[in-house]
């Protein structure tokens, strides 16, 4: 655990010294992790773009949508907790959206718990350093919503399981004693984005949606990656997440 990061006096990097006076477009938006989801979503929806993210190796457009006579953002989030943490605060700037709906890929920690079901995490361990910039240092970071997306999976009849996960953003460096601690503590699977995305949206008094699909397998005898691909290609998680976005 980091014990010394966590620092709430002023900053002296803010969002408008890059992007000149906030924005004020919509207060929902959609964190996206697929390119090929991204994709779906600029040829389906009408749209504007709202600002661009800028980076010294490339940008990252977001934009405002007509979805369902809902005005909400999305744009392609930067993978790894640090890097998705600052495009939350960037998008924010640009747009002034304050609830922010997430979704992607997880590995399965416990697939007799997973296998055929969205993972909804309440807890999440933090083994990244974004999170200890924004919140108190703690074990795990809580999720605050995890409830509200439950009741409204439960009530549209999608089959989902409540658990802790773990956010590490060393994706080499999943071995199998941390595999093995993280399941005595009953979490159920690992990502690499949500500790320090929820502490962002923490800190900032921002409401975070999450819910997980299952894309690989860890807890087997040998590493199964075969669900990856077509995890991550399934639009279906967009219209959830829409769903989840007028439901909110």
């Amino acid at each position: 655990m980091i014990t010394e990061a966590f620092d709430n006096s002023e900053a002296i990097i803010r969002p408008k010294d890059f992007y000149g006076e906030k924005r004020q477009l919509c207060d929902k938006c959609i964190i996206v992790f697929s390119e090929q989801i991204f994709d779906y979503i600029l040829k389906t929806y009408a749209h504007e773009q709202a600002g661009t993210i800028k980076c010294c190796n490339g940008i990252t457009k977001v934009y405002v949508f007509e979805i369902d006579n809902m005005k909400i953002a999305a744009y392609l989030s930067h993978i790894g907790s640090s890097m998705a943490g600052s495009d939350v605060i960037d998008a924010n700037w640009l747009t002034d959206a304050s609830r922010f709906i997430m979704f992607g890929l997880a590995g399965s920690l416990d697939s007799d718990k997973t296998t055929g079901k969205f993972v909804i995490p309440i807890e999440s361990y933090r083994e990244e350093g974004m999170s200890y910039h924004y919140a108190e240092p703690s074990n795990y970071m809580k999720i605050r919503n995890y409830q509200i997306v439950k009741f409204i999976f439960d009530n549209l009849g999608l089959p989902n399981v409540a658990g802790k996960v773990w956010t590490t953003d060393a994706i080499y460096r999943k071995t199998k004693a941390k595999l093995d601690a993280r399941k005595k503590e009953g979490c159920i699977a690992v990502e690499m984005e949500l500790a320090g995305v929820q502490a962002v949206c923490d800190f900032y008094g921002w409401d975070l949606y999450n819910f997980l699909v299952i894309g690989d397998v860890l807890d087997q005898t040998i590493y199964d990656a075969t669900g990856l691909a077509a995890a991550n290609h399934d639009v279906d998680k967009l219209y959830i997440a829409i769903e989840l976005a007028k439901r909110i």
